[in-house]
C-alpha cells in the first residue's frame, strides 16, 4: 500500500476534509467483469486525480495493485479511490466481485454509507448480484445502480434497466437515459415529450418518498414542482434506502461520469445520515450512541489490514467519531474474533502519520475527521476489525458479520527455513484477513488454512510464497476415531527382572462398547486385593493413554467401558509405571482378541439455495452419503435444507455447491457426532 503501482501518477495532493457533511463514502458492488475497477479509474482521471486512466488488462490500475489481482485480472481486495467533486470528497471503495472475496465486500459495506451497484449493459443481472442487493437491503444500505460498459457491441441499456427493475424490485428508477447524440438525457430536467412517461415515473417515485404529503396532489393537479425540492426529496429517498436511481455510464468515453459524480454529491447520504455501529466499552458495557462529530470521543475501526514491503503494516480506517491526528497516542482493541485466530487484545500505541490512501499510494494529511477514511502505518497490534480509540477512554465497535471459510487447504513447508518464514507470514495474513482461519490439527498433525474457495486459497498461497515461504499442499486428512464393535477381554503382563528392582504388573480387563457420544468409563471390579488400591488408578492412566494413542488404526478410541476384573502385584517390583504399562498392554490385547471399528465425524449442514436448484442439490447430498433431515421455505423462492453429511464428503463442498447452484447456494456446518465408517472405506483407512 505504500508503493506506487499505477503508471498514471496522481496529479493532485490529498486534502483533509473538515466537515463530515462534505464526505460521501460509496462502495462499488457488482460481479467480476462488470467494470467496477475500470469505472473507478475513469472517475479518478475525470476528476484530475490521475493524469490518465490505467488498464485492468495491463495491470496498471490504482485499485488493483495487489500482484494477485494483476495476475488474475480481477480485484482480490478492497481498495479506496478518493476524488473531489466541487467541495465534496467522494471515497469510492472498490471491492472484489468474486464470491471468494466476499469478506472484502463486507468490509467495504462497513466502511461505506451507500452502495453503487455496477451492472454491465452486456451481461445482465446474475443471481449473485441479486443476493448482494438483498444483503444490502437487509441492513438498510442506500443503493443506486450504474449501467456500465454501454459502449459494448451487445449493450442494451433500456433492456438492462428493465432487468434491474425486475431483479431488484420496487424503487429502481432511471435518473438518466441515453440520448440521440451519444450523451445522456436528464429525466428531471428534460421537456422532450418522448421521455414524458419515464419522467413522470421518476418524479412520482421521488414525491412518494417526500415528507410533504401535499406534494403528490399538487403534482397530479399539474403544478410544476421546482427542481430544488425534487433533488432534496431524492436525497431523502436515497438515504432511506427505499429509492434507487439508475444511471448509464461509459468509462471508455466518459459518458455519464459528470452526471454520476453530481448525483452522488447531491443525492447520496453523508456520514451524518448513517447510523453508527453499536459501541461498548472494552468491558462490554454498552456506550451511549455517538454521532459522527469531529469533536466527539475518538472511535475508529480498522476495515482492512495490509502488509507493505516498504512501510510494513498498513491499516485502512473508518473514523466514526472524533478526529485522528498524527503524533497522538491511541488505544487498539480487538475482541470477539477468537474463533478466527484473533485472540482478544488491547494495546496503547502511537499514530505517527495519517494518510489519505489512493490504492497503494499513501498521501499524508494533517488529520482525518469523523466520517472519513484514512490509512495508518505501523500499528503493530492492529488487525482487521479492531477499534482505535482514545487511551483514556477505550471503546469497542461491534464486529461486522464475517463469512465462514469452508474450504480446507493443508500446507507443508519445503524446508526448515520455510517453516520460520511460514510462521511469520501466517501471522500477517491472519491479522489482515478475517475470512482466513488457521488450524493446527493436533490429531492429523497438519497445518490447515480454511479459505473461502479456490481463488482465495490461490491468493493466500501466493502471498505466503511472496513472503519467502515456499510451501506445498497435501490432501486434507479427516481425524477419525476407533471403538470396539463387541465386548472383548484383554490381558496385560509387564514383568522384567534385570538386576536391582524389577518391574511387575499384571491386569485383566473387559472392554465393552458404549453408545455414540458416551465417552469413556473405567470400572474397578478388583476383589481380595489382587491389585493394591494405590495401583488401580495407574491401570486407568495406562488405559487412557493408550486410548489417546489409538489401537490398530492409530486413531483415538472413544465410547468404551473398561472394567478391571483381576490382576497380580509384587510386594517389591510393582510400581505406578509398571501398572500403567500393563493397562496399556491389556487394552492392546483386547483389541487383538476382539473386533474394532472406525468412526468418522458427521456434520450437520444447513444449505440455503434458490428453489430451482433444490432437486440437484438433494441428489448430490445422496451421493455424498448424506441424510436429509428436512427442508423449509426460507424466503420467496429460497429453501433451507438440513442434513447430516460425513465430514470427508464436505472437504470441497464450498466449491461444488457453488458449481451446483451457479454461485447462489450457501451453507454452514457444525460437528454433530461420530458414526461407523462403511466397511469398504474403513479398509482403505487402516
Amino acid at each position: 500500500m505504500g508503493s506506487k503501482h499505477s503508471d498514471s501518477s496522481p496529479s493532485a495532493a490529498a486534502v483533509a476534509v473538515d466537515d463530515p457533511a462534505k464526505v460521501r463514502n460509496v462502495v462499488l458492488v457488482g460481479p467480476s467483469g462488470s467494470g467496477k475497477t475500470t469505472l473507478a479509474e475513469a472517475l479518478l482521471a475525470t476528476t484530475g486525480v490521475l493524469t490518465r486512466a490505467g488498464s485492468v488488462t495491463e495491470g496498471t490500475t490504482v485499485c488493483d495493485h495487489d500482484p494477485a489481482a494483476v495476475r488474475q485480472q480481477r480485484s482480490v481486495g478492497l481498495s479506496v479511490a478518493p476524488v473531489r467533486h466541487g467541495d465534496i470528497k467522494i471515497n469510492f471503495i472498490d471491492t472484489p466481485g468474486y464470491a471468494d472475496f466476499v469478506g472484502e465486500l463486507r468490509a467495504g459495506l462497513r466502511a461505506a454509507d451507500a452502495a453503487l451497484f455496477v451492472v454491465s449493459a452486456a451481461e445482465g443481472v446474475d443471481a449473485t448480484t441479486v443476493a448482494l442487493w438483498q444483503e444490502c437491503a437487509a441492513v438498510g444500505m442506500p443503493r443506486a445502480v450504474v449501467i456500465s460498459r454501454t459502449d459494448h457491441h451487445r449493450a442494451d441499456v433500456l433492456n438492462e434497466i428493465a432487468a434491474c427493475q425486475e431483479a431488484f424490485g420496487a424503487g429502481v428508477v432511471p435518473l438518466y437515459l441515453p440520448g440521440d447524440d451519444g450523451g445522456l438525457v436528464g429525466l428531471l430536467t428534460t421537456d422532450d415529450e418522448r421521455y414524458a412517461e419515464q419522467r413522470d415515473q421518476l418524479i412520482e417515485g421521488i414525491i412518494a418518498e417526500s415528507e410533504d404529503e401535499t406534494l403528490m396532489d399538487r403534482y397530479l393537479n399539474g403544478e410544476e414542482i421546482d427542481q430544488a425540492t425534487l433533488i432534496a426529496d431524492l436525497e431523502t429517498a436515497v438515504a432511506r434506502g427505499s429509492f434507487h436511481p439508475v444511471l448509464p455510464v461509459c468509462a471508455a468515453t466518459g459518458t455519464g461520469l459528470p452526471e454520476l459524480l453530481d448525483g452522488i454529491a447531491r443525492a447520496f447520504p453523508s456520514p451524518l445520515e448513517h447510523p453508527l455501529p453499536e459501541i461498548t466499552g472494552v468491558d462490554g458495557i454498552p456506550h451511549p450512541r455517538l454521532a459522527p462529530d469531529p469533536e466527539g470521543p475518538l472511535v475508529a475501526e480498522v476495515v482492512r489490514t495490509a502488509v507493505d514491503s516498504y512501510v510494513g503494516r498498513v491499516s485502512l480506517v473508518r473514523v466514526f467519531s472524533g478526529t485522528l491526528r498524527p503524533e497522538r497516542p491511541v488505544h487498539v482493541s480487538g475482541h470477539g474474533m477468537a474463533d478466527r485466530g484473533h485472540e482478544d487484545h488491547d494495546a496503547d500505541e502511537r499514530v505517527a502519520h495519517v494518510y489519505s490512501p489512493l490504492g497503494a499510494n499513501l498521501r499524508e494529511v494533517p488529520y482525518c475527521v469523523a466520517g472519513d477514511l484514512c490509512a495508518l502505518t505501523k500499528l503493530g497490534s492492529a488487525e482487521t476489525g479492531d477499534t482505535v480509540s482514545a487511551p483514556e477512554h477505550p471503546l469497542l465497535v461491534a464486529p461486522w458479520d464475517m463469512p465462514e471459510p469452508l474450504l480446507p487447504v493443508a500446507v507443508v513447508p519445503r524446508s526448515r527455513s520455510d517453516e520460520d518464514n511460514l510462521a511469520r507470514n501466517l501471522n500477517k495474513l491472519v491479522a489482515g484477513d478475517p475470512t482466513l482461519r488457521l488450524e493446527r490439527n493436533a490429531e492429523t498433525h497438519q497445518l490447515v488454512l480454511w479459505c473461502m474457495g479456490e481463488a482465495h486459497a490461490d491468493v493466500v498461497l501466493a502471498r505466503l510464497r511472496a513472503g519467502g515461504a515456499e510451501v506445498d499442499t497435501e490432501p486434507v486428512r479427516v481425524a477419525l476415531r476407533e471403538t470396539f464393535a463387541a465386548p472383548a477381554k484383554g490381558h496385560g503382563r509387564h514383568v522384567k527382572q534385570s538386576g536391582g528392582h524389577g518391574q511387575y504388573a499384571v491386569c485383566d480387563i473387559v472392554v465393552e462398547p458404549l453408545p455414540r457420544g458416551a465417552g469413556f468409563e473405567f470400572v474397578d471390579r478388583i476383589v481380595g486385593g489382587a491389585i493394591p488400591n494405590q495401583f488401580i488408578p495407574s491401570v486407568e492412566k495406562g488405559v487412557r493413554a493408550q486410548l489417546e494413542r489409538g489401537l490398530q488404526a492409530g486413531h483415538p478410541v472413544v465410547d468404551v467401558r473398561v472394567t478391571l476384573v483381576d490382576g497380580k502385584a509384587h510386594s517389591v517390583d510393582s510400581s505406578d509405571a509398571a501398572f500403567q504399562t500393563a493397562g496399556s498392554l491389556a487394552l492392546k490385547d483386547a483389541a487383538a482378541n476382539g473386533r474394532t471399528s472406525l468412526l468418522e465425524p458427521v456434520d450437520e449442514v444447513r444449505i440455503r439455495l434458490p428453489d430451482e436448484h433444490l432437486g440437484t442439490v438433494l441428489g448430490d447430498l445422496s451421493g455424498r452419503r448424506g441424510r436429509v433431515l428436512g427442508t423449509e421455505a426460507d424466503s420467496a423462492g429460497h429453501t433451507v435444507i438440513r442434513a447430516e453429511v460425513p465430514s470427508t464428503e464436505l472437504l470441497r463442498y464450498a466449491i461444488e455447491l457453488r458449481s451446483l447452484t451457479s454461485g447462489t447456494g450457501t451453507y454452514s456446518r457444525r460437528f454433530c457426532r461420530y458414526d461407523p465408517l462403511p466397511q469398504a472405506l474403513a479398509a482403505q483407512a487402516r
